[in-house]
């Protein structure tokens, strides 16, 4: 099925499965293009949440490797104009450098989203999770973070 089928189908849910099964196969190649076609649906809000659960799938997955950056520089153009979806590429980015040890700043933490510190204070990161147990934004994250703690000295 492409895009421009899946746009005639009146049913954002049925669109919304549709835009996940299509992203979930689609080629490195043309990944960039589809992005780009599934963010012009009418309905903004569903478009947005199904690219989003790609980036999210597609970065968990090559966040470790080398192929990261080139994949995130591609998404970060297709996404440009959804400030939501462009700000959780640049937390993705800021995750991998916290995991893999790479250069960051601890105020790039501390001003990301809940979502961002909570995924970091469940990390590995032992400075990461120490800046979120003393200032996570949420009463969660200073606890996830704090446990975290626990279980490293606990072992």
């Amino acid at each position: 099925m492409n895009v421009h089928d899946i746009l005639q189908n009146p049913d954002e849910h049925v669109r919304f499965a549709a835009y996940l099964d299509t992203l979930g196969h689609v080629a490195d190649t043309n990944e960039v293009e589809l992005v780009s076609r599934v963010l012009t649906d009418p309905d903004q809000t569903m478009a947005q949440s199904a690219v989003l659960r790609h980036l999210d799938r597609r970065a968990a997955g090559l966040c470790p490797g080398p192929a990261y950056e080139g994949w995130a520089q591609a998404m970060t153009q297709a996404t440009i104009d959804h400030p939501f979806l462009a700000q959780r590429l640049r937390e993705w980015s800021l995750f991998r450098a916290i995991t893999l040890k790479l250069p960051w700043q601890p105020e790039d933490l501390l001003a990301s989203s809940n979502w961002l510190q909570l995924k970091t204070a469940a990390g590995t990161n032992t400075e990461a999770i120490e800046i979120l147990a003393e200032a996570g934004r949420t009463k969660r994250i200073r606890n996830t973070a704090r446990i975290g703690l626990d279980h490293r000295s606990g072992s």
